[in-house]
């Protein structure tokens, strides 16, 4: 991993506005490389579109973006010309029109799609989008870069996933719901867990359903220290990553890291237990497929 500046742009969209969206994502970006030089540029969830589109599948479908595509071209144009590397998240066209994924595209700073992430775990409500099953992690000059996006960040075991493959940096565009508490322990717990770099860009505003989004984008560093924290508007934030983030036990002091959450794991305890299916042991007022 490198030395470099990493930043989140924490923004509205404009509800099933793309064109707009699009020039105001080119926009951000411009400014956010001339303010603050930043190498890799994290946005929310969905934001050509904005959250959550009360729509159809086949409409959805109409709206959702190809892979490469005009939009993806567009943007790795950008990327290059700024040479930046780009989180770029937005619905995504399958296989046919029954497909809709929610993903997140990562661009390098030589234009090229290095790799796509689906979302593994839709939330409940998002009945139109199809999961993803692949767990990539990216390489890039900069760092090992893992995505998951909004609700995956609830589960554990993604991503320790990609901390297995060597993420050094996990980004999580999202356009969060839940209460800050939430937010805030998810983010620092998954970068803790996994001693990586976590980049948490939420939306701001409201979605197409009329849902708040409340911003507070974070930086987490893998001691579970936030180095940068955002506003509940429109705002940016963007810190320096320092390649060596585990030669002390917490920040702030001198004391040497002595544990490791990835080589201290007790294999032997885990057996196969962690694969199984289960289900709460308490019950859950509406699912998306009650029995």
């Amino acid at each position: 991993m490198e030395r470099f500046i990493a930043a989140c742009i924490q923004m509205n969209s404009l509800p099933l506005r793309i064109t707009e969206n699009i020039i105001k994502i080119k926009s951000s970006v411009r400014k956010v490389k001339d303010e603050f030089n930043a190498d890799l540029i994290v946005l929310p969830e969905t934001i050509v579109t904005s959250f959550a589109p009360d729509l159809g599948i086949s409409e959805l479908y109409e709206l959702a973006t190809d892979i490469p595509g005009n939009l993806t071209d567009e943007i790795c144009d950008m990327c290059k010309s700024l040479r930046v590397h780009i989180v770029l998240p937005f619905y995504e066209k399958g296989h046919n029109k029954e497909e809709v994924y929610n993903s997140a595209v990562l661009i390098d700073d030589n234009g090229r799609i290095v790799g796509t992430y689906r979302k593994t775990h839709p939330f409940p409500t998002e009945k139109n989008v199809k999961a993803g099953f692949q767990v990539p992690v990216f390489n890039t000059r900069l760092a090992k870069i893992g995505i998951i996006i909004c609700y995956d960040g609830d589960f554990p075991e993604l991503a320790r996933i990609m901390a297995l493959q060597g993420a050094e940096i996990i980004v999580r565009p999202s356009a969060f719901l839940r209460s800050f508490e939430i937010w805030d322990l998810t983010n620092r717990a998954r970068a803790f867990d996994n001693h990586i770099y976590l980049l948490a860009t939420n939306a701001v505003g409201l979605d197409a359903s009329g849902n708040y989004h409340y911003g507070h984008s974070m930086i987490v560093n893998p001691i579970a220290q936030k180095l940068a924290q955002a506003r509940g508007g429109e705002d940016v934030i963007a810190c320096e990553l320092d390649p060596d983030p585990l030669r002390y036990v917490s920040y702030g002091s001198k004391a040497p890291m002595v544990y490791n959450h990835l080589e201290d794991r007790n294999l032997d305890a885990y057996g196969k237990l962690i694969l199984k299916s289960a289900k709460s042991p308490f019950p859950t007022y509406k699912r998306r497929n009650p029995e």
